[in-house]
């Protein structure tokens, strides 16, 4: 297995067009703290419109997603990311707006254009051969590590060496350039139309409900990575590290989660998938407990590089077990539904982190949030068991395959590989 299937003019097209849907979403939350910090109350309302823009994500990517057809599939996906534009340039525009007209344009900028995620993903399968499409989610992971990587310098130099609405200006361009890009892709994906069914069999959501497991695991995932960048600037104040050490140590994570992404995509691993997820989120689960319990600058830089090494391909694994779980038209759908888990799974614990850390020490907060953490794992992996044993026991009977969740037809169970 390599990457040689993937090096392709199309795949470029993609990866500039994803890359300019996807790095607002990562300037987002710190560009709106930094456009209203010199406000009365400014830190406390920036959290209010990070929280405003997450919520409309976390609403937007299962309700749009649900939506895509994959005969329309261009045009859904270039009217939700201009209206995210303007979501993004109202924002830029007019930052001394009353806190809730600013409050709507972060929703409307994180709601619209949730579904781009789950699309742009479905698309990019396509656009290599199948034997490849694992190595084409490494590229993608790979991709927006070193968005993420770049975001927080970009957001701060603007802001701070040109103008606080620079950063959302920026994001706006680079949104109306994703737009634009997506004219230079497929107009579809093939699979039949996912508006409420799937071809002949169950509702689209009954489906989507049946791969539960899956987004359980997957939101786990990005519960570490929440932990980990929330909580880490208080834990180096308790160790007595100065806490500008907060943005190298996070670049190093997302630097690992690059080359995570890049080793799992070099070849095929023994295992089934369900397997795989668990063994890399304990492992992930020790890098961030060693992180939060070792003293020195150099520990927790290795522990948080570690983490985000294993974390990326734990990520890789979930993508890969609803290409297994769902038919080819509900996957951008669970695409985008896996979207929405990973943020409810960011923000329920970095909730978490937030309420102990006014009565435990930071590194207790980290250990409470692993261990929440883990408990999601490991309910994940007994949905993915029961499941499996469903589809087994339906095939061993005479009576054919089970769509995920035990009703209708499905495909690809995981259990069967």
């Amino acid at each position: 297995m390599t990457y040689r299937d993937v090096v392709s003019r199309q795949v470029l097209t993609w990866a500039c067009t994803a890359i300019g849907a996807r790095m607002p979403v990562a300037m987002a939350p710190l560009a709106l703290v930094f456009l209203v910090r010199e406000r009365p109350g400014g830190y406390s309302l920036g959290a209010i419109l990070a929280a405003a823009y997450v919520l409309g994500e976390i609403g937007g990517a299962p309700v749009l997603g649900m939506r895509l057809r994959p005969e329309r599939a261009r045009v859904q996906l270039a009217v939700g990311l201009a209206v995210g534009t303007v979501g993004f340039l109202g924002l830029g525009v007019f930052p001394g707006a009353h806190p809730a007209v600013l409050a709507g344009f972060a929703f409307v900028a994180g709601g619209a254009p949730a579904a781009a995620t789950g699309g742009l993903r479905t698309l990019l399968g396509e656009l290599v051969p199948a034997r490849s499409v694992a190595q084409a989610l490494s590229v993608e992971s790979i991709l927006m590590a070193g968005v993420w990587a770049v975001s927080p310098a970009a957001v701060a130099g603007l802001a701070l060496g040109v103008a606080p609405r620079g950063p959302l200006l920026l994001a706006a361009g680079l949104m109306a350039w994703s737009v634009a890009g997506l004219w230079l892709l497929p107009d579809r994906w093939g699979g039949g139309d996912t508006g409420g069914a799937v071809g002949d069999g169950p509702p689209l959501l009954r489906v989507l409900v049946g791969a539960w497991p899956v987004y359980v695991v997957g939101a786990a995932s990005l519960a570490l990575l929440g932990l980990s960048e929330l909580v880490l600037p208080a834990l180096l104040e308790q160790r007595g590290i100065g806490v500008g050490w907060s943005g190298p140590l996070l670049t190093g994570m997302a630097v690992g989660g690059g080359l995570g992404a890049f080793v799992y995509g070099l070849r095929g691993w023994p295992g089934l998938l369900r397997t795989r997820s668990v063994v890399l989120m304990a492992g992930t689960s020790v890098c961030v407990a060693l992180a939060a319990l070792i003293p020195a600058t150099a520990g927790i830089a290795v522990a948080l590089v570690m983490g985000g090494t294993l974390q990326s391909g734990a990520m890789l694994t979930r993508n890969l077990s609803l290409r297994e779980v769902l038919p080819p038209g509900a996957l951008a759908a669970g695409y985008s539904v896996m979207y929405a888990a990973s943020g409810v799974g960011y923000a329920a614990t970095g909730s978490l982190a937030g309420a102990l850390l006014k009565v435990a020490a930071p590194s207790t907060a980290i250990l409470a949030g692993v261990c929440l953490t883990l408990v999601m794992t490991g309910v994940g992996w007994w949905g993915e068991v029961r499941r499996a044993r469903r589809v087994q026991c339906a095939e061993g009977s005479g009576g054919g395959t089970v769509e995920p969740g035990g009703v209708g037809a499905g495909v690809g169970a995981e259990g069967a590989k």
